[in-house]
């Protein structure tokens, strides 16, 4: 193969890198980004600014990438040692650690490129938001409470989004962050069950593992009551109308089932209660959130 050649990204690599990151998750992160955005519009001016709404999008998944990239790297060691996690990309070799690094930083320069084109405050608070994404996967190796790491860093994301738009601190984001970084926290809990007797033989800290799934599984439902609690005060102090209340009765429906299907003796469901129903408490939210606010007078 020609030096050429060699410079010229292979598809394949490209491909692996994606499942590295397992970009379609983005899923969960990007529709709070939207409601918190979209409501900022409606207050601003009552319309969507479509430039705004993409640079938010590219935001997100750029920073998001880079946090699941740093994950991996960080991670793969302990990952090694995990028979669930043994077949990653940074463990097989399918993604070289090189490749990693390299598709981490131009995704923190996509992050860092779209807050400077949408406003000064959230090019300077960028830095802010980088931090926490890079501190969650040592956290396992000093705090019992990693997942306390994780729902800051995801917290960040509503508040962004909202000063994208407006170029303004708001207590409405706030309250909007809350909620989403305590579900965030909450979920990997339930999701850290599984590893239980990895993470104890490997000396790899968490809830599950120093307090046990039981515990855990507590935890995960008392986040997620005190999840509800902000999103009810979020609609409260944004006036929200039928539909987005409507929307939080759904909610509170995917959470009962989420907590119903995983057991402390039975794990089997986790996945559906990871993947399948928070996805849905995600989109759900959002176009909930989206039609209350078209109601209410957004225009396109």
């Amino acid at each position: 193969m020609s030096t050429s050649a060699a410079a010229v990204p292979q598809p394949g690599r490209t491909r692996a890198f994606l499942r590295l990151v397992m970009i379609e998750h983005s899923v969960f992160a990007l529709p709070f980004a939207y409601i918190a955005s979209l409501t900022a519009m409606f207050r601003l001016d009552g319309r969507i600014h479509w430039g705004d709404l993409l640079l938010v999008t590219v935001a997100m998944v750029g920073l998001r990438t880079f946090a699941m990239a740093a994950n991996r790297i960080i991670d793969r060691e302990i990952d090694a040692r995990n028979p669930r996690t043994a077949h990653r990309e940074l463990v097989t070799g399918a993604v070289s650690v090189r490749s990693a690094w390299t598709g981490a930083l131009i995704a923190v320069v996509i992050f860092l490129g779209a807050a400077a084109l949408l406003n000064p405050l959230c090019l300077a608070l960028a830095p802010v938001a980088v931090v926490p994404m890079v501190v969650y996967p040592y956290g396992k190796r000093f705090t019992n409470f990693p997942q306390a790491i994780l729902g800051l860093a995801q917290a960040m994301g509503p508040v962004g989004a909202w000063l994208a738009v407006t170029g303004e601190w708001s207590w409405e984001a706030v309250v909007l962050g809350l909620a989403i970084g305590i579900w965030i926290g909450g979920f990997d809990l339930i999701y850290a069950c599984q590893d239980v007797e990895s993470d104890r033989a490997g000396g790899v800290k968490s809830v599950p593992a120093r307090f046990g799934i039981p515990a855990a599984l507590y935890g995960a439902r008392g986040c997620h009551a005190v999840t509800m609690a902000l999103l009810v005060w979020y609609a409260l102090v944004t006036d929200g109308g039928a539909f987005l209340w409507l929307g939080l009765v759904i909610v509170a429906g995917a959470f009962l089932y989420e907590h119903t299907i995983v057991k402390p003796h039975d794990l089997s469901r986790l996945n559906r209660a990871f993947f399948t129903v928070n996805g849905v408490i995600g989109i759900s939210l959002f176009l909930f959130t989206l039609m209350d606010l078209l109601a209410r007078g957004l225009t396109v």
